[in-house]
């Protein structure tokens, strides 16, 4: 079975038993978030399409991890005025695993 989500304004294709890295979840570590906002339903036979969301569907997941990336730097520099600046970011993620997908 695959399903379609929607969360933190990126959607994701997900199956059971799959672990992805999404945006940050306000959910604590290990306790269930469960998805409501699936746009589309895939079995071997059929599929659904939502409009905007498929009704009664979710993707119950768990919370394994809430962390931060890798941190990247950010440079700016205009020439001959004497402007430079250097940041760093490091963007938080949840890392979830899909336990089950219902339609």
């Amino acid at each position: 079975m695959l399903a379609v989500i929607k969360t933190g304004g990126k959607q994701y294709i997900v199956a059971p038993g799959q672990k992805i890295k999404i945006e940050k979840l306000k959910t604590p570590e290990n306790q269930e978030k469960i998805f409501e906002d699936v746009l589309l339903l895939a079995d071997g036979k059929e599929i659904k399409i939502g409009q905007p969301s498929v009704k009664n569907a979710k993707v119950i997941a768990n919370v394994l991890k809430q962390g931060r990336g890798k941190k990247i730097t950010v440079l700016k520099y205009k020439p001959k005025t004497r402007y430079k600046v250097k940041r760093g970011h490091r963007q938080a993620f949840s890392e979830v695993e899909i336990i089950k997908i219902t339609s």
